[in-house]
């Protein structure tokens, strides 16, 4: 009897990113977003869900948890694809300023306004304006951003003249907005305003099976920046990856794998070198765990675990090409490189 193996459901972008492919979606809109377990595919659900829709967008996480980059993803995968997404951070700009940037100003509307100024609502009109860090915005500021927001119009400062606007806006913020509403630091007809289609991101602490495929990733990436070739991740080195709490998240983890490769002797990667001293998280790890794979080894497992889900069946529906999002000639060449048999299908172990 076959090995009963646990569901692989990976979204057939994460594959090709994997694959180092190019064709296998014609949007690729969530190349970037790596992660394979419960929580992302969670998150993957909500993008398929809101992307089309013209919804307001609350991401919420914590810092380094890739807010960014999923408004980036909501914003390609839109109708508004071919427009704009531009950004303001209003923890960035000072109080006097952000007014400014957001709806622009009249030449001498103020001192130091010597030329008409364009603001990120007029700059984003048809296309998508992304609120990063909108927990600090100002409480003054809130209510003029919450009428161009509900009023889809602005004026600029010093002018007569309103400007209409067609904008989708996608905020983000690592604040708690609703402690923030309750202490009076955040109004809370604007939190209703923009907590229209909420999205949490987890932390990676909360989603360690994806360290893995993460580690792979950046490995991957690094390591051809760096100009170094088959790069290996030590098993020791995956366990401390795996053990580490991640205050900053994917973000320190990037960094984490950037500065290690950086520093590495030869080209396995024997110690992580961690940006801050964390106490480790209590976990239990297999003895005889090897985490010291090429990104081909990867690959190659990923690819059986599919063929495995579905029962050796390469095309038709339900296959392993139409799960990996491959054309089936791709999926055999791939197959065929990597030296997987028919006698492998069923016999790739549990994790």
């Amino acid at each position: 009897m076959p090995q009963e193996l646990p569901d692989i459901d990976m979204p057939h972008q994460i594959i090709a990113n994997i694959l180092g492919r190019e064709d296998a979606c014609s949007e690729d809109t969530y190349k970037d977003i790596i992660g394979a377990g419960p929580e992302m595919q969670h998150i993957f659900h909500l993008l398929s869900q809101v992307a089309a829709a013209q919804s307001t967008v609350l991401i919420l996480g914590e810092t380094g948890t890739g807010k960014e980059l999923i408004a980036r993803a909501i914003h390609s995968a839109s109708p508004r694809w071919n427009r704009q997404m531009v950004k303001v951070n209003c923890a960035t700009l000072p109080a006097n300023l952000i007014e400014s940037e957001l709806f622009g100003h009249e030449k001498g509307s103020f001192t130091g306004a010597t030329e008409r100024r364009i603001g990120k609502f007029e700059l984003a009109n048809h296309g998508t304006l992304f609120l990063d860090e909108i927990g600090e915005m100002q409480p003054g500021l809130q209510v003029k951003l919450l009428r161009a927001i509900q009023e889809k119009e602005i004026e600029r400062i010093g002018g007569k003249k309103t400007i209409k606007t067609d904008v989708r806006i996608i905020a983000a913020t690592s604040r708690n907005l609703q402690k923030e509403v309750a202490e009076g630091q955040f109004r809370n007809d604007l939190f209703y305003r923009l907590n229209v289609f909420p999205i949490v991101l987890p932390p990676l602490r909360d989603r360690i099976e994806d360290i893995p495929l993460l580690a792979a990733h950046f490995i991957a990436r690094f390591s051809r920046s760096a100009g170094k070739k088959n790069v290996r991740l030590s098993g020791a080195a995956m366990k401390q990856l795996m053990a580490y709490n991640w205050p900053g998240n994917v973000r320190e983890l990037e960094h984490a794998l950037e500065r290690s490769i950086l520093l590495m002797q030869g080209n396995v990667i024997q110690d992580i070198h961690l940006s801050s001293v964390q106490p480790v998280m209590e976990k239990k790890f297999r003895a005889d765990e090897d985490y010291s794979r090429t990104l081909a080894e990867v690959e190659r497992e990923y690819i059986l675990g599919v063929l495995n889900k579905c029962g050796g069946k390469v095309f038709g529906p339900g296959g392993a090409a139409e799960i990996l999002g491959l054309h089936v000639s791709t999926l055999n060449h791939r197959i065929r490189k990597l030296g997987i048999q028919k006698a492998h299908m069923y016999f790739l172990k549990k994790p």
